[in-house]
């Protein structure tokens, strides 16, 4: 995947505004129990962070790869939803990740994209590097489901 977040359209600020909000909720739900926080969105465009934290972690001292496929899936989550209104929702209906390397005691970065919209079915790409070394970790494919807004 090599895109630039300069290459997707800017967000209307409170378009942009809600978004680089999540996994900020007052509730804790499962992204803000992992620490994920968005950095950048933009129309089709996410990057979002996985603080390193030692319960990520795995008995031989890596980050668990369970961690590193939430932020596969969260990554995509603004990026698709950058178009849409609050009331459409969407789902995860396919996803595939391919570990490159292992995450060390270091935080990781994600960006995702979509790659094309359908009336129902949006594709996705996301991938993960450690945000100090730089060292490829991941990339995935995804598919989301698009439901119509809820009456």
């Amino acid at each position: 995947m090599n895109h630039a977040e300069e290459d997707f359209a800017k967000l209307p600020a409170d378009v942009e505004e809600r978004w680089l909000r999540f996994g900020q909720w007052d509730r804790v739900y499962f992204p803000k129990l992992v620490g994920l926080r968005v950095e950048a969105v933009r129309l089709d465009y996410c990057r979002m962070i996985l603080p390193f934290k030692p319960e990520l972690e795995q008995p031989m001292g890596i980050v668990h790869g369970g961690a590193i496929a939430t932020l596969v899936d969260a990554v995509v989550v603004p990026a698709i939803g950058s178009a849409y209104g609050p009331e459409v929702g969407f789902s995860t209906i396919d996803m595939h990740v391919q570990y490159l390397s292992a995450l060390v005691k270091e935080d990781a970065v994600a960006e995702g994209i979509v790659v094309k919209r359908g009336r129902s079915i949006v594709f996705c790409e996301a991938s993960v590097h450690g945000r100090t070394s730089g060292k490829p970790l991941a990339r995935g494919s995804l598919t989301y489901s698009v439901s119509s807004p809820r009456s």
